[in-house]
């Protein structure tokens, strides 16, 4: 007999400055299983504060709402409050948006129109540490990762392509390309193991989080 006590619920704060979408929000991710809404907030301010009060596991974060914005909201919960990962779910794809709540410290960029057992499935990856972005909102943004650049200003030896080893460089250039560990090892001839210590190592001596920064480092440094 399995004795096991049941996971307890995701803890969500929904964020939104208009109310209609707010509740409607929270009302439907109240009714999915393991996902339990501990409260709602009016804007970027307002979300700080209910998150420090009310501890959510979660903060499902609008773009765009008046006194402070999502973005600037995300960069103070992350000094503030940095056990809590914050998505954004807003109805704008703009690169520069995503950029910004990314470099924020954002743990995913969802797209508000997305099915609400999809939201629902997207909370608990979160929740899980896994990164997500909307499938067109990565399609835009590889798009832009792929565009020429002007060459970047020289940058601290600690953020440059400089603390790399060639083939470090040669994978982050990948990486950012999109390939998988799996598809690196047999374009370079190395161990799916040998490349995935590689992709830490970068990510350790770049103060990186994730791959989705890892690309947006790479194209900063114009490897792409």
């Amino acid at each position: 007999m399995d004795d096991q006590e049941p996971a307890p619920p995701v803890r969500v704060l929904v964020v939104d400055d208009q109310r209609l979408i707010r509740d409607g929000i929270a009302s439907l991710l109240a009714i999915r299983p393991g996902i339990a809404v501990v409260g709602t907030a009016v804007d970027g301010r307002d979300a700080v504060a209910k998150t420090l009060e009310l501890g959510p596991d979660i903060v499902l974060m609008d773009v765009r709402m008046p006194e402070m914005d999502g973005i600037e909201a995300v960069a103070v919960l992350r000094g503030r409050a940095p056990e809590c990962r914050v998505v954004m779910l807003t109805t704008f794809e703009d690169e520069e948006y995503v950029v910004q709540a990314l470099r924020a410290g954002a743990h995913g960029y969802l797209l508000k129109d997305l099915p609400a057992e999809e939201l629902a499935h997207a909370v608990r990856l979160a929740h899980a540490g896994v990164t997500q972005l909307d499938s067109s909102v990565a399609r835009h943004l590889t798009a832009s990762l792929r565009s020429p650049t002007p060459a970047p200003a020289p940058e601290p030896a600690e953020t440059s392509a400089a603390v790399l080893s060639p083939r470090e460089t040669d994978i982050l250039r990948l990486v950012a390309q999109g390939h998988t560990n799996r598809e690196i090892a047999a374009r370079l001839y190395l161990s799916e193991g040998t490349v995935k210590n590689h992709v830490s190592r970068i990510l350790t001596r770049l103060a990186l989080r994730d791959r989705t920064q890892a690309a947006l480092r790479a194209r900063d440094l114009g490897l792409l």
